[in-house]
């Protein structure tokens, strides 16, 4: 195998591992919510509110799935729905207070174990790697 392959076998081998303790993390906050939820709430929040097919589009979800979803989310009350006021016949999803509170509690953990995480990098190691997952994410 080349450098170049193992290399790509190692970063995805990586970025698996990430997702996964992502999702545990997620259900050790709250275990009826999953990583998908928490990502919708966030996005929600970030956006100062959404339709449900900005979630559909952002996440590359068909609407039946985010439909669950927002459905979860509003039964455990951390969503409310109002109207668009660009179009009364559409709503806006927004984190409730509840949500809000689950947001910061959930931002809180993961500052906290990004900053254990990363206690024994330098200042050039983190901002070099914040470069390249920047760069990783814009590719999409």
């Amino acid at each position: 195998m080349s450098g170049r392959d193992a290399s790509i076998e190692t970063i995805q081998r990586e970025l698996t591992a990430f997702a996964r303790r992502a999702r545990h993390k997620a259900s050790q906050l709250h275990p009826e919510l999953s990583l998908v939820s928490y990502s919708m709430l966030d996005l929600m929040h970030e956006r100062g509110g959404c339709r449900a097919a900005d979630l559909a589009a952002h996440f590359m979800l068909d609407k039946s799935t985010v439909s669950r979803q927002v459905g979860a989310l509003e039964k455990l009350g951390v969503i409310v729905r109002e109207v668009d006021p660009d179009d009364h016949r559409g709503q806006i999803l927004r984190p409730s207070e509840a949500g809000l509170k689950l947001l910061n509690e959930a931002y809180q953990m993961r500052r906290q174990s990004f900053l254990e995480r990363f206690t024994g990098w330098d200042d050039d190691d983190l901002a070099g790697f914040a470069r390249y997952l920047v760069r990783y994410g814009e590719a999409d």
